[in-house]
């Protein structure tokens, strides 16, 4: 079985994140190739900012970061965390859809500007934050 790790990393949107079109597009195209991939995750969009957390094997993940690396879409990536993981904190979703509330806008914002900020801290708000289906 290839190594599980999970991959947070955030970025600034070159589009508006305040648009349910634009993210719903993410959203959708992030479902479909995590779907193909074997990868799950979440994703946090919030004032010109994503924070994404992808959870797969370490190879698979390597090509999803050289695809973000030319994605469009945002730019600044930066990884804030990558780890080995046990298990799957998101193994329900190949790409989950997160409420943004004042608590995780203020973690969003804090890991994004100061990168030694605790990103287990943001992994385990971004999975309570997970939308039901």
């Amino acid at each position: 079985m290839a190594r599980l790790e999970r991959v947070l990393y955030g970025s600034t949107a070159t589009g508006r994140t305040d648009s349910l079109m634009n993210v719903a597009a993410i959203l959708g195209e992030s479902q479909r190739n995590n779907d193909r991939d074997g990868l799950t995750g979440a994703l946090a969009a919030h004032d010109g900012r994503y924070l994404q957390v992808i959870e797969g094997p370490a190879d698979v993940l390597d090509g999803l970061l050289r695809r973000l690396d030319q994605d469009p879409r945002h730019r600044d990536i930066r990884v804030l965390e990558r780890a080995p993981i046990e298990s799957r904190s998101f193994a329900d979703w190949s790409m989950a859809a997160t409420r943004i509330t004042p608590a995780l806008e203020a973690t969003l914002n804090d890991l994004v500007d100061n990168p030694a900020a605790d990103p287990g801290r943001a992994v385990s708000m971004l999975r309570e934050a997970v939308r039901p289906d």
